[in-house]
């Protein structure tokens, strides 16, 4: 039986016996692949992220790795290194995830490269039948955000955000609680971050490492001369062609949780205070410090403060979301939640016990590993994502909007049932990118 046929029978055979019983909607069974056949996976990107999907792989969930892809060989080789013995077969090392994508075997994508990547990479693999599970942000760029609503639509493939938040246990227990009333109506929230980077090497340009692919680096975007250590992390810094600063580095993770916990959708104002104010003369292009304010309909407000370089403990915590409401208060992270009464003290405390917490979130733990199987669940028509594009865009749009308005200088008038920005041409040229011929997006 061939591949195709494989599907088109599994497919066949989930709406005749078991989607009626899962109780899918016509649209869902196009996403069945079957709660018994095993996922084939790729990852893609083998930087900080991708220890998150090890434990994901194997027995458990039913899944096998059939590729590693990296634009650099030393990053294949080390994800290699640490599979170990978790594998008794060796996926294929690639350098170029469309050799993958023309794999007829594969079931899902998962995208961990620096944030240019993210849409192009997503829409490439629903064109042509993958899932995707792709990290924060969920896009570049506010325009991309719509090409990727518009591709999950179009293709019908399950698509989850690595907002891994939403699958704390602790995180949703407060917040349906807060749905339910405990402080009464929250009508803010404060999302922080609080960090001590420091000096980040000027640029200096020079031949690419020998074992890196520069070409497919850049993909997507406009081509340029490599600069020392751009593809180590610095790409964050480095200007705007494959970063969104630490807007879309860090504070989408707060964020997220202040619009869940808010129940807000589109702001109708957003201003941002962002400056350079650490190591002046050093390689960091962009904003270091931000204060952010969305203004969204029903009077609620929503904060963001980030300090990439600035350790002093203004929130008790590296990291998180407080939220205030008429009768009480709650301070979140990805340890536990804390609820207080109106006047300030301290009803209950209560933690996850979990292993994934902190400013460096990268290598993963138990929390990722539920988003992931989340994901899995998904693709079989067992589960709804929990993070779909619909609600990641959104969360991710908050980011965007925040980089607009620094990058433009101006307050910005959004309509709250867009997203879109009004009548500022100026902030309008940020909406989206350019493209290096023949990447464009098809939508």
């Amino acid at each position: 039986m061939t591949s195709l046929n494989r599907r088109d029978f599994i497919k066949t055979t989930a709406l005749a016996t078991g989607g009626l019983a899962l109780g899918l909607s016509a649209k869902s069974y196009g996403r069945v692949i079957g709660a018994n056949d095993r996922l084939n996976v790729v990852f893609m990107g083998c930087g900080r992220r991708v220890p998150a999907y090890y434990d994901s792989i194997g027995e458990t969930y039913n899944s096998q790795l059939a590729y590693i892809c990296d634009v650099k060989k030393s990053q294949r080789d080390r994800v290699f290194a640490e599979l170990g013995n978790r594998l008794d077969y060796k996926p294929e090392g690639i350098e170029d995830i469309r050799v993958a994508l023309d794999d007829s075997n594969v079931d899902a994508v998962f995208i961990a490269t620096p944030d240019h990547w993210h849409g192009p990479a997503a829409w490439m693999a629903m064109e042509v039948g993958k899932h995707v599970y792709v990290e924060k942000p969920l896009t570049h760029n506010a325009a991309e955000g719509e090409y990727l609503i518009q591709a999950q639509q179009k293709y019908n493939r399950v698509l989850q955000m690595g907002n891994q938040q939403r699958s704390s246990s602790h995180t949703k227990k407060i917040i349906e609680e807060i749905h339910n009333g405990v402080i009464g109506r929250p009508y803010k929230a404060v999302a922080f971050y609080t960090n001590q980077r420091g000096r980040v090497p000027n640029q200096k340009q020079q031949a690419p490492p020998a074992d890196l692919n520069w070409d497919l680096f850049q993909g997507p975007a406009p081509r340029r001369s490599y600069t020392h250590d751009t593809w180590n992390y610095n790409w964050h810094w480095y200007g705007w062609d494959y970063g969104t600063a630490e807007s879309g580095n860090n504070a989408l993770h707060e964020l997220d949780v202040a619009r869940w916990a808010l129940q807000a959708d589109y702001p109708e104002k957003v201003s941002a205070e962002a400056f350079k104010n650490h190591y002046p003369d050093d390689g960091w292009e962009m904003y270091d410090t931000m204060y952010a304010t969305y203004y969204f309909p029903d009077d609620r407000v929503i904060n963001w403060d980030g300090k990439s370089r600035n350790g002093f403990n203004t929130y008790d915590g590296g990291r998180g979301t407080i939220i205030y409401g008429t009768e009480g208060t709650v301070w979140v992270d990805r340890s536990l939640y804390k609820l207080f009464d109106r006047g300030g003290n301290l009803i209950r405390a209560e933690a996850s016990g979990g292993s994934e917490s902190g400013t460096a979130l990268g290598g993963g733990g138990d929390m990722s590993t539920a988003h992931v199987g989340n994901f899995f669940d998904a693709i079989r028509g067992q589960a709804d994502p929990v993070s779909p594009v619909e609600l990641g865009a959104k969360s991710t749009h908050l980011c965007h909007l925040a980089n607009i308005a620094y990058r433009s200088d101006s307050d910005l008038n959004i309509d709250p049932s867009t997203g879109r920005i009004l009548d500022n041409p100026n902030a309008m040229q940020y909406w989206g990118r350019d493209y290096e011929p023949g990447w464009e997006p098809k939508m």
